[in-house]
């Protein structure tokens, strides 16, 4: 079984605001943010805020339980023009980069200007280095708007392990 990390609201919204401030004190200006759905969303509208910059986002779904991941495959994408704009993804975290790397490839056939990534938390054995980060974790990082889905996620591998036995 995994070992958890679980991240409670004020710790979320200050690393959020971490991560915002981190991008901002670079000086570049994005012209947009894009949050990759589900988790990328919240920190995304905090960076957006403390940019000044519009929000969109991209929809991907990549795993399919705790651990197991698949395919990333994108379920819906930006409403935005992004060709010659500078593009800030924005996502919760790295873990081996295949989501990233699939969503800066659908996005670059769209020809933005910059295209560059930001993250809370990157994985130590990610094979894509965001441009921005706050912190490399091995734990499987547990948001709190993840509670509930972790919960039900960790019943069900409890009965995939009684039935194996």
């Amino acid at each position: 079984m995994a070992e958890f990390r679980y991240i409670s609201w004020p710790e979320y919204g200050n690393l959020a605001e971490a991560l915002a401030e981190k991008v901002r004190a670079k000086g570049k200006k994005f012209d947009l943010i894009i949050g990759v759905a589900r988790g990328g969303v919240p920190v995304a509208m905090v960076v957006s805020d403390h940019l000044g910059a519009r929000i969109d986002f991209v929809n991907v779904k990549s795993y399919d339980g705790i651990g197991h991941r698949s395919s990333p495959r994108i379920l819906s994408t930006v409403t935005e023009n992004i060709r010659g704009k500078q593009v800030l993804i924005v996502d919760d975290l790295i873990d081996e980069g295949d989501t990233i790397e699939t969503v800066k490839a659908h996005l670059g056939e769209h020809k933005p200007k910059l295209l560059e990534t930001a993250v809370l938390f990157k994985k130590p054995w990610s094979k894509v280095d965001p441009d921005y980060f706050l912190e490399v974790v091995a734990e499987w990082v547990v948001f709190p708007f993840e509670l509930g889905e972790i919960s039900r996620l960790k019943a069900a591998d409890g009965e995939k392990a009684k039935k194996k036995s």
